[in-house]
C-alpha cells in the first residue's frame, strides 16, 4: 500500500515538473524543473528495484549535465522574447512531433513487455539479486547491437562537437611540439665577447 502510494505521489510530481520544463519562460526555472524531474524519476526507479538506473540518473544527469546546463545559461545572455517570436510559425510541426512522439510512447508501453494480467504481482527477487547485474547480462547479450550502435553515434557526436568548435585563427600561435625537440643550443644561444671594462683603458 506504501509503495503504490508513493509511487503515484512521485508520478504525479514527475508530470507536474515535466510540463513546467515546457512552459516556464525563464530558462534557469526551466533548467530547474527538469533537475526536479530527474530526482522524481530516480525515485520511481528506486520503488521499482532500479536502484543502479535511480543512481545513476542522478549521478550523471543532476550531478553533471544540469549542474553544466544552469551554468550555461546563467552565463549567457539569452534574448527571451527574440527566441519566442518564432513561436506560431512552428507550432504546426512541434504538435506534429509531439504526436508521433506520443504515438511511439504509446505503441511500447502497450505491448506485451509491459502488459500483465490483471491481478498478477511480480514475484520477490531472492536476496541476492543485482539489477546491475541483470542489467548488464541483457545490454550485453540481447540489445548488444543496439548498444554498439548507440555508442558509435556518441562516439561521431563528440568528434563533430570537437572539429565544430575548433577554429583556427590567423593571429593565434601555436606550438609545434617536434620543432621544438630538433632546436640545438646554436639555434637559439650565441655567446659575444665584450671585453670588460679594464681591458677598455
Amino acid at each position: 500500500m506504501i509503495e503504490t502510494i508513493i509511487f503515484y505521489v512521485f508520478a504525479v510530481a514527475t508530470v507536474i515538473s515535466a510540463c513546467a520544463v515546457i512552459t516556464v519562460r525563464n530558462p534557469v526555472h526551466a533548467a530547474l524543473f527538469l533537475v526536479l524531474t530527474f530526482f522524481t524519476s530516480a525515485v520511481i526507479w528506486l520503488s521499482l528495484e532500479a536502484e543502479f538506473l535511480a543512481i545513476s540518473l542522478v549521478l550523471v544527469y543532476v550531478g553533471a549535465v544540469m549542474v553544466l546546463f544552469i551554468f550555461v545559461v546563467m552565463m549567457l545572455d539569452i534574448n527571451i522574447a527574440r527566441m519566442r517570436e518564432g513561436f506560431v510559425r512552428y507550432l504546426p510541426l512541434g504538435l506534429a512531433v509531439a504526436a508521433i512522439m506520443l504515438l511511439m510512447m504509446l505503441s511500447v508501453v502497450t505491448s506485451e513487455v509491459f502488459v500483465m494480467d490483471v491481478g498478477s504481482e511480480p514475484l520477490p527477487k531472492p536476496a541476492d539479486y543485482s539489477n546491475t547485474k541483470a542489467l548488464g547480462a541483457v545490454l550485453y547479450t540481447d540489445y548488444v547491437l543496439a548498444f554498439e550502435i548507440a555508442a558509435v553515434i556518441l562516439l561521431v557526436a563528440i568528434i563533430a562537437a570537437i572539429s565544430l568548435t575548433m577554429r583556427k585563427r590567423g593571429k593565434t600561435k601555436y606550438q609545434s611540439p617536434s620543432a621544438q625537440m630538433k632546436v640545438q643550443k646554436a639555434d637559439r644561444l650565441r655567446i659575444v665577447k665584450m671585453p670588460s671594462s679594464g681591458e677598455g683603458s
